[in-house]
């Protein structure tokens, strides 16, 4: 074998592919973007902790006694007590997701408490079932506390100081994740069949020169645009309707909101995510790049930012900021409510305005990346 021959072929085969590569701007930043991206994801997007979580403590009885059964929820980083001596008020915190959970100390607590027989009530929001979970256990903390605190004064055995915690869960009374995560798989399916597929579709026409020949014909920017879109509208509407029957049929998720809002909001996320794909196969022009750009500012942030997993509450405020910029946000949260806790109007109109601004922004981006090619 001669090894001078084979190293002037190698070094001079691989020059080529070096070149190449460089050459290759998208294929390069794909290569070196990708890891960064998902570093950042995983690293401070993606957090099962719960921290600062908001709990409404209801004091009925708004003696010292109950006041210092419940002081361990004061200084906590887990919990984020509002106090309050109203039931009602409470509960409209709860259906706004303004509280996460709510304390309630009956108007007979101490009474109770000095026979040894006194209960507090622990009320759960069951959207997030892992998040529920966490609340349940701080504040049963908080009150095992109090009690080490008690015995250790009395000299005695530490238990549960004679207070009974009382558990019910609203909007998820079965604690099903489930329930929890299937709403969230209608996002996911909608930003699969919007951005990503929808990518391709002008990038491919560049490719294959098909593009230039509707430049000299009378059709529109807009009219090319409102025809991409509205086969996989009705491919989205499809897909929509086997979600709900999943949902409804084979894992029993309840649709206490109204379907045919369901249907909308759900549709009109669907124009936002497709609007966003053409958006990225204008600018971007080639299949490749579009589908890598699509994966990793649409499906990827949907999936690990927008709430779909966990609660955003519980990330750094700039991964929070950055959520909020997400079309999947809104519609994360909105879909859960819908489905889970019923129609939350205020919720609905304020989200369906959010997207229906994204819309009106992503048409208006879409007609100018094709007026751009007229030049």
């Amino acid at each position: 074998m001669n090894t001078s021959g084979f190293v002037r072929r190698f070094t001079a085969l691989l020059r080529k592919e070096v070149r190449q590569m460089l050459r290759d701007k998208s294929t390069l930043a794909v290569g070196l973007m990708l890891p960064v991206v998902l570093i950042l994801l995983f690293g401070y997007g993606l957090s099962f902790d719960v921290k600062n979580a908001p709990v409404a403590v209801v004091l009925e009885d708004s003696s010292p006694s109950a006041r210092e059964v419940l002081a361990g929820l004061e200084g906590s980083p887990y919990l984020t007590p509002v106090w309050t001596t109203n039931m009602p008020e409470a509960e409209r915190w709860m259906r706004e997701e303004e509280v996460r959970a709510i304390v309630r100390v009956p108007t007979d607590f101490s009474r109770r408490l000095a026979a040894g027989q006194a209960q507090v009530q622990l009320v759960l929001n069951g959207v997030d079932s892992n998040t529920a979970a966490a609340v349940d256990g701080y504040v049963a903390g908080a009150i095992a506390t109090w009690a080490q605190q008690k015995a250790d004064r009395s000299g005695g055995k530490a238990d549960a100081g004679g207070v009974e915690l009382v558990q019910r869960m609203w909007f998820n009374e079965a604690s099903a994740s489930t329930w929890y995560l299937v709403p969230g798989l209608v996002v996911l399916v909608m930003t699969l069949i919007g951005a990503f597929l929808t990518s391709l579709l002008i990038a491919r026409e560049w490719e294959r020169g098909t593009l230039e020949s509707l430049f000299v014909t009378p059709v529109r920017p807009l009219e090319i645009v409102l025809t991409k879109v509205a086969p996989y509208l009705l491919v989205g509407a499809i897909d929509l309707t086997l979600c709900l029957l999943a949902a409804k049929f084979l894992f029993h998720v309840p649709m206490r909101g109204s379907l045919w809002v369901i249907v909308f909001t759900s549709m009109l996320y669907l124009t936002v995510a497709l609007l966003f794909g053409l958006f990225i196969s204008g600018k971007t022009r080639n299949q490749f790049e579009a589908s890598q750009v699509a994966l990793l500012v649409s499906f990827m942030p949907a999936l690990m930012l927008s709430g779909f997993i966990f609660d955003l509450r519980n990330v750094p405020v700039v991964i929070r900021a950055i959520s909020q910029l997400l079309p999947a946000t809104h519609f994360v949260g909105m879909i859960k409510t819908l489905f889970l806790a019923g129609d939350n109007w205020r919720e609905v109109l304020r989200n369906c305005t959010i997207l229906a601004f994204y819309a009106l922004v992503l048409t208006v981006a879409v007609r100018r990346t094709l007026r751009k090619t007229l030049d």
